[in-house]
């Protein structure tokens, strides 16, 4: 369920105590944890989003934004509470292999069971959670990191940071037809 509280303060001011000190013990992480750039200041924000509390690249280091909505900035992460359980979603270990594997061992190692789909962790109660893991993850996917694999990814998908098909290749088939032809010739040695 999305919320409509316009702050991350009125977001927490919502919930019932025993939630908001749960998601606030959460947050405490996040902000704890994540890239705050060489500067110590940019770097990712913390504002509502979607409906949570959203950790995202803002649009003066990422001025695309969002390919699915570039009015919104890069979601990185958010915390929100949910009818059933509250939840954490990393969209930064989303389709990145190594680092969902890389989360995946450490949460195992830490002997508590993780209730998670693609990109968001499932909990009851704040005791579910393996904090130095989600700790440890923010610290690994810096800004930088996150954003280049953003793009790699949407490079790999045939398209530019803004979710833009990228232009196809200028030869028609007929011409690459009879490239690949004349490639074949000079690579074949001759007949004596």
């Amino acid at each position: 369920m999305q919320s409509k509280a316009p702050t991350v303060d009125a977001y927490l001011a919502s919930l019932p105590e025993d939630r908001r000190a749960a998601l606030q013990a959460v947050r405490k992480v996040f902000l704890a944890n994540l890239d705050r750039g060489p500067d110590g200041k940019s770097g990712f924000t913390e504002a509502m989003q979607y409906g949570m509390i959203g950790y995202a690249v803002p649009h003066s280091i990422f001025p695309p934004g969002y390919h699915c909505d570039p009015k919104q900035p890069l979601p990185y992460a958010g915390i929100a509470s949910q009818k059933n359980h509250m939840s954490i979603y990393l969209m930064c270990i989303y389709g990145h292999g190594e680092a969902e594997s890389q989360f995946r061992t450490a949460w195992a190692k830490s002997g508590k069971k993780l209730d998670m789909g693609k990109a968001c962790i499932r909990f009851k109660k704040l005791d579910d959670l393996a904090l130095d893991v989600i700790a440890a993850t923010l610290k690994r996917i810096t800004l930088k990191k996150y954003v280049d694999f953003y793009i790699k990814s949407l490079a790999a998908q045939g398209k530019d940071p803004t979710g833009k098909k990228l232009a196809a290749s200028k030869k028609t088939p007929a011409k690459k037809t009879a490239a690949k032809k004349t490639a074949k010739k000079k690579a074949t040695p001759r007949d004596k």
